[in-house]
C-alpha cells in the first residue's frame, strides 16, 4: 500500500509527522510513504539512513494553517500540502491519505478533490474511541453542526461499514445518541432519525444511547450531528486529562502515596495507552 502523508499539518509538524512515517515503514515492510510538503523542512527530520525506495518527498510550497478558514484557504492556496496530497490520491498515485492538519481544509479538499459516494449528501468525521468493551466509532465528530435526519441515516450507514471493514466488527451495533434510551426521548432531529434507522433493515440498530452509555454501552457505532459529537469528544478528552491530573496529585502527596504509586505504575501505563 502506498500512503500519502501530508507532512506540514498538526502539532510539532513536520518533525513528529516524519518520525511517525518512518516508524510505520519499520513496522510494515509492504508500506510505501509519500511525504507531501516543503522539502527543505522535511529533509532535516529524516534519519541519516532510510529506504528511499519506500519513502519519498513530494515538494509543494504552501501550507494551510490551523486557524485559516478551510474553504477560503483551499480556493486561494492551490499549492498547499493538503490540496496537493489529496490530488495525488485522486490521480491514483497513492492509495490512502493521512493528515493531522486543518481538519476543515482536509474535508473541503476531499469533498471537492475526491468527491462523495453515490447517495451520500455530506461527508462526516468518524473518531474511534476506546470504549470499555472495545473500540467505538463516533460519527459525526464535528463536520456538520446542523443536520437533517437523512444525514444521520447516511452517517449510520457509513459508520456501520467502517466498523465492519476497518475495525473488524461483525454486524456492528448502531446506536443513536440522545438524552434517554426510550424511543420517545430526544429532539425533533433524533425522533425523526430514530424512525429512519428503525426502518433500515441492513443496519443493526439497537436504539438510543444516552451520555452515560457512550463508553460503557454495548454499541459499536454512535451516531449524532457534528455539534453534539464534537462536544462529546472534547468532554471525554477533558475528563480523561482531569482524572489523570487528579491521580498524579493524590499519588504524590506523601511517602505512602508515592510508594503505592510505584506499584500502580504498570497498570496506569496500560490505562493511559488504551
Amino acid at each position: 500500500m502506498k500512503v500519502v502523508v501530508e507532512a506540514m499539518g498538526g502539532d510539532l509538524a513536520p518533525q513528529e509527522i516524519v518520525q511517525g512515517a518512518v516508524q510505520a515503514l519499520r513496522l510494515d515492510r509492504n508500506l510505501q510513504v509519500i511525504l507531501v510538503g516543503q522539502e527543505e523542512a522535511i529533509k532535516p527530520c529524516l534519519p541519516v539512513q532510510y529506504d528511499s525506495e519506500r519513502l519519498s518527498i513530494y515538494h509543494c510550497e504552501e501550507v494551510i494553517a490551523m486557524d485559516e478558514h478551510p474553504a477560503l484557504a483551499y480556493r486561494q492556496k492551490k499549492d498547499a500540502s493538503i490540496t496537493v496530497a489529496t490530488q495525488l490520491v485522486k490521480e491514483k498515485k497513492g492509495d490512502a491519505l493521512i493528515s493531522a492538519g486543518n481538519t476543515g481544509a482536509q474535508m473541503v479538499a476531499a469533498l471537492f478533490g475526491l468527491g462523495r459516494f453515490r447517495g451520500i449528501e455530506r461527508p462526516a468525521i468518524g473518531t474511534v474511541m476506546p470504549g470499555l468493551s472495545g473500540p467505538k466509532l463516533l460519527v459525526d465528530a464535528g463536520a456538520n453542526a446542523d443536520c437533517k435526519p437523512e444525514n444521520l441515516l447516511q452517517f449510520a450507514l457509513m459508520g456501520s461499514v467502517y466498523a465492519e471493514k476497518i475495525l473488524g466488527i461483525t454486524k456492528p451495533h448502531v446506536g443513536l445518541v440522545s438524552n434517554g434510551t426510550e424511543p420517545s426521548k430526544g429532539n425533533e432531529l433524533t425522533l425523526k432519525t430514530y424512525e429512519l434507522l428503525q426502518k433500515k433493515s441492513e443496519l443493526n440498530f439497537v436504539g438510543n444511547v444516552e451520555g452515560r452509555g457512550v463508553l460503557s454501552g454495548a454499541v459499536d457505532v454512535l451516531v449524532c450531528d457534528g455539534f453534539t459529537g464534537n462536544i462529546i469528544l472534547k468532554v471525554l478528552e477533558g475528563t480523561a486529562g482531569g482524572i489523570f491530573a487528579l491521580l498524579k496529585e493524590e499519588l504524590q502527596k506523601n511517602v505512602r502515596s508515592k510508594a503505592g504509586a510505584f506499584l500502580l505504575v504498570p497498570a496506569l501505563k496500560k490505562i493511559k495507552a488504551r
